[in-house]
């Protein structure tokens, strides 16, 4: 005869000091653990009595929940041994559930591996780090779809709800168990901060060390200034094939869309490139003398998001230490050439959907956003000089 009792686990206290409540059926001294969905702080459990105190606010609510949950596995339990003499106790836990229960982790995991070569290395690598960090946090491997609640997920939410997605498609779990739909995360609001005028002459005029990297990422940051705001990962990787010296052009494919880009570049950006150009400069080699090249840089796309995130590290490890000596109000950081090209194009005139184009934008409410800083700058000036 199989025995059903319910258990706190306190081995699985998480962060916010609550323990799962599990169901717990021993049979021929084989023990499965059934998880509930209830998460309670110890002080809140009566191991003897079998119920939640009463300084529990829900209460009364839970233990009418908890005695319907007992009384269906006892019922199932009673069906599954009147029709099979001798079932195991994997198998009463299945039928008490309806479905065997998925771990979480080994899905999850196995998921991710299932799906490396369609992802990006970049989102491959975050969507395992976060499933690391949530692995740290919950203290064991040993979490399944079930055990998972409202207050386990709000520092996690994205990787979390995507495998939760996942699974449903796959029938793994049933799609009523998605608890995101009961709380929304707010994200606080990036400020785009960009150089003015002044702060980018400075910059300009600022003399950097001529040994190491420093004076090819100043370089580099004041090109995508003037060259159309080109991220990082598409400035690092400019090849002189990209350029066109007959018509002062730059076409290339961008990393982040997939689309092929093509741009004239401006005086003060040719005079920038002219730095690095020589009579020995190869169609292959880099602009920008930053990177080596090689065939496995874009052969493998798991090098080549390593190396290009490395190279941007030591990148804004040189810009954020120029920003301390111009003693600029925020940390400099490669990006910023994005937005100073685009508030300074806008500031100079430029048409938003030119300015849009050139940023290669998927539409133009995201270049409006620039708009809003700049008419939020104007505002700003009428308060202090004409009201």
């Amino acid at each position: 005869m199989a025995s059903i009792k319910l258990i706190l686990r306190n081995d699985k206290v998480g962060k916010t000091g609550e323990a799962p409540l599990y169901l717990r059926l021993i049979k021929d001294r084989k023990t499965k653990f059934i998880s509930l969905g209830v998460r309670l702080q110890p002080n809140e459990w009566d191991e003897d009595k079998q119920r939640v105190k009463k300084n529990h606010s829900n209460s009364a609510r839970i233990n009418a929940l908890l005695a319907q949950k007992v009384a269906e596995a006892e019922g199932q339990v009673a069906d599954l041994e009147r029709k099979k003499s001798q079932p195991s106790a994997k198998k009463l836990k299945e039928a008490i559930k309806g479905k065997a229960a998925t771990n979480f982790f080994e899905y999850s995991y196995a998921r991710c591996e299932k799906q490396k070569t369609t992802l990006s290395p970049a989102t491959y690598r975050n969507y395992v780090k976060y499933l690391n960090k949530f692995e740290t946090f919950m203290g064991t491997k040993e979490v399944y779809f079930e055990d998972i609640n409202v207050t386990t997920l709000k520092d996690y939410l994205t990787i979390l709800s995507i495998m939760f997605k996942e699974a449903q498609r796959e029938d793994i779990i049933p799609v009523t168990l998605y608890p995101f739909d009961k709380f929304r995360v707010k994200k606080e609001k990036g400020k785009r901060n960009y150089l003015s005028k002044d702060q980018l002459e400075a910059l300009i005029a600022l003399e950097v060390p001529q040994t190491g990297k420093a004076q090819v990422c100043k370089d580099m940051f004041l090109f995508s200034v003037y060259g159309g705001g080109l991220r990082f990962g598409d400035m690092v990787e400019l090849q002189w094939k990209n350029f066109n010296a007959a018509d002062n052009r730059i076409t290339k494919v961008i990393r982040k869309t997939g689309r092929q880009h093509s741009f004239k570049l401006g005086s003060l950006a040719i005079e920038i490139l002219n730095k690095y150009k020589t009579d020995n400069n190869q169609p292959e080699d880099f602009i920008f003398p930053l990177l080596e090249y090689s065939d496995q840089y874009f052969k493998d796309n798991f090098f080549r998001t390593r190396e290009t995130e490395r190279h941007n590290a030591l990148c804004n490890f040189h810009l954020n230490n120029f920003g301390k000596t111009l003693e600029l109000p925020f940390s400099l950081s490669f990006h910023l050439s994005r937005h100073t090209f685009a508030t300074r194009a806008l500031n100079n005139g430029m048409r938003i959907e030119h300015v849009s184009k050139l940023m290669d934008h998927s539409g133009i409410g995201i270049t409006q956003v620039y708009a809003k800083i700049i008419n939020e700058e104007l505002d700003k000036a009428v308060d202090e000089y004409i009201g």
